[in-house]
């Protein structure tokens, strides 16, 4: 095990201890559901070449993909927004072993649907010091293969738990990226690609660090 898997066990014991069990199962089924789809298999994928994109920062600043990848190789996250716990726990793990990202000359980009303010808050509330790309409306990740409609039951539960997505995103679309870790290099080569259709299922920063050292 490693240190994000161990810290997934632990969150989905206690989520199955405090969530009904109707409600995880509808969620299990939508999970099921969307991994029968296939939609990981047509994902952007190692030896594809990323497209060049240009996507407002938490700061509203335009980033080009082309001019962080000209100083360096890119580690990109794309995660779902700042309401899902697996992001969460993602983005800390990722925060915890930055420095050695950076020390394989890499840096480390965040990417995901939610408005510049979202993403903002999202890299305060982690403490973590790397640029946020908003795909609002989803389209980067789009041209990834990674975008899929959240379910009509599902959307029921969030908004009963009080996950506003359309507030999170700025539309009301409710499309969202599966989770994906794209290593890249300098040309836009992807050099490493994690993409899981099981949004609880997350790469260990540790696989990450030796998949840089390996290059």
């Amino acid at each position: 095990m490693g240190v994000l898997t161990d810290a997934i066990e632990s969150y989905n014991a206690e989520k199955k201890q405090r969530v009904p069990a109707e409600i995880l199962a509808t969620m299990a089924q939508a999970t099921e559901d969307l991994i029968e789809s296939g939609i990981a298999n047509r994902a952007l994928k190692s030896g594809d070449t990323i497209p060049d994109f240009e996507l407002a920062d938490q700061h509203g600043r335009l980033r080009r993909m082309s001019d962080y990848l000209s100083a360096s190789r890119v580690v990109l996250n794309i995660y779902r927004g700042g309401w899902c716990p697996y992001c969460n726990m993602e983005m800390r793990a990722l925060h915890d072993v930055l420095p050695e990202i950076e020390a394989h000359g890499a840096r480390l980009i965040g990417l995901a649907p939610e408005t510049p303010d979202r993403a903002l808050e999202t890299m305060q509330r982690h403490q973590i010091g790397i640029d946020i790309l908003s795909d609002r409306g989803n389209g980067v990740s789009e041209k990834l293969g990674l975008v899929f409609e959240l379910p009509e039951a599902l959307r029921a539960i969030y908004r009963k738990i009080g996950i506003d997505l359309p507030a999170y995103n700025g539309d009301d679309s409710f499309r969202l990226p599966l989770p994906a870790i794209y290593i890249l290099d300098r040309d836009g080569t992807v050099l490493f690609d994690f993409v899981n259709a099981d949004y609880t299922k997350r790469l260990e920063p540790a696989e990450i660090l030796a998949r840089l050292a390996a290059l």
